[in-house]
C-alpha cells in the first residue's frame, strides 16, 4: 500500500464529501477508493468513515487521521516545493570523482575560478584512477577517460576526445637511438601505464597502416603522472595523453618518437546517475569543464 497516496486520497475524500467526486478528482474509480479505504481501516484495526446510502462521516479516529495526514501532506507539498525552488540555484556541495592525473592537471586549476563565480557552492573532489562504483560513494559527477564506455543504467556525455603518443626525453633519444619504426620499440626500454587498456602492447596508426606492437616493460607504474616524471628522466618510451604531454613536450623535456604514428584516442567523459540533468550544480560545472576543454 503507498501509504502517501492513500493518505491523499482519503483527504480528497473528506474534503469532497463524497467518494464519487474525489474518484474523478483524482481519475480512478469510486470502487478502487472504497477499497483502499477498506484495507487502510483494516491495517489500522478501526473504521475511519461511517457511511449509509446518503451520508458519510467521519469517526473521532478518522478525524484524527485526517488531521495528521493532512498535516504530512502538507509538510512533503512545502518539502517539494522548496526543493523544486532551489533546483535551479548553483548550491549545495558538488561530489566529484576523477583520475589522478586529469584532476591534477586539469580540473584543479580551474577550481578557483568555478568556485569565485558561485559563491554558495561546494567542492569535495576525489582522485581515483580506477573505476568506482559512483552511485555507492555518493558522487554527483565522475570523469572516466576510455575508448568507449559499457552500457549501464548511468548517463555519460562526451566532453573532449585525448590523443595519445608515444614520447621519451631528448637525452634518451640521444643515448640509445631514435626507432624508424613501430617494431624498432621492441629494442628500446619501455615503461607503461598499469591500468591502462593496452599496458602490455600499443597499437599504433600511422597513414597508411596499424601495427600492433607487443611489449615487456621494463617498468610499470599505476600513475600516469609519474610515467611522465620517469620519462623526463631519460628512462626510455612510453605513452602519455596530450593533456599529459602537452607542456613538457612544448618546453622541451619531452620529444615525439615516431611522430607519424598515434595510439587510439581516449574520450572524456563526464557520468552522471540521473537522466534528468536538472541539477543545476553538475549542469553549471559542465559548462566550466567544457569551456576549458574547447580548442
Amino acid at each position: 500500500m503507498d501509504k502517501l497516496s492513500v493518505m491523499n486520497a482519503f483527504c480528497r475524500i473528506v474534503d469532497r464529501g463524497s467518494f464519487a467526486r474525489a474518484a474523478e478528482d483524482l481519475g480512478v474509480s469510486s470502487a478502487l477508493l472504497s477499497r483502499e479505504v477498506k484495507l487502510l481501516e483494516e491495517s489500522l484495526g478501526c473504521v475511519l468513515l461511517t457511511r449509509t446510502t446518503r451520508t458519510m462521516s467521519l469517526t473521532d479516529h478518522g478525524r484524527h487521521y485526517y488531521d495528521q495526514a493532512q498535516a504530512i501532506l502538507d509538510a512533503v507539498g512545502q518539502v517539494e516545493d522548496r526543493i523544486r525552488r532551489h533546483s535551479g540555484e548553483v548550491r549545495g556541495n558538488l561530489r566529484i570523482n576523477a583520475p589522478n592525473s586529469f584532476g591534477q592537471i586539469v580540473l584543479s586549476p580551474l577550481l578557483p575560478e568555478f568556485l569565485t563565480q558561485h559563491p554558495d557552492l561546494e567542492v569535495t573532489l576525489s582522485l581515483d584512477d580506477r573505476v568506482i562504483d559512483m552511485v555507492e560513494g555518493g558522487f554527483d559527477l565522475s570523469i572516466r577517460i576510455r575508448a568507449e564506455l559499457p552500457d549501464s543504467a548511468l548517463v555519460a556525455r562526451r566532453l573532449s576526445l585525448v590523443r595519445q603518443r608515444l614520447f621519451a626525453s631528448p637525452d634518451y633519444i640521444v643515448r640509445a637511438g631514435k626507432p624508424n619504426t613501430p617494431m624498432a620499440l621492441r629494442d628500446h626500454a619501455s615503461a607503461t601505464y598499469t591500468l591502462a587498456e593496452d599496458a602490455m602492447h600499443w597499437t599504433l596508426t600511422g597513414k597508411d597502416c596499424t601495427e600492433v606492437v607487443p611489449l615487456t616493460p621494463r617498468l610499470r607504474v599505476g600513475s600516469s603522472l609519474i610515467l611522465r616524471d620517469q620519462l623526463i628522466e631519460g628512462f626510455g618510451i612510453g605513452a602519455l595523453p596530450d593533456f599529459i604531454s602537452d607542456i613538457p613536450e612544448a618546453d622541451g623535456r619531452l620529444v615525439r618518437v615516431l611522430p607519424d604514428y598515434e595510439l587510439p584516442p581516449r574520450h572524456v567523459f563526464a557520468v552522471t546517475a540521473s537522466r534528468l540533468g536538472s541539477d543545476a550544480k553538475v549542469t553549471a560545472f559542465l559548462d566550466h569543464l567544457r569551456a576549458t576543454l574547447a580548442p
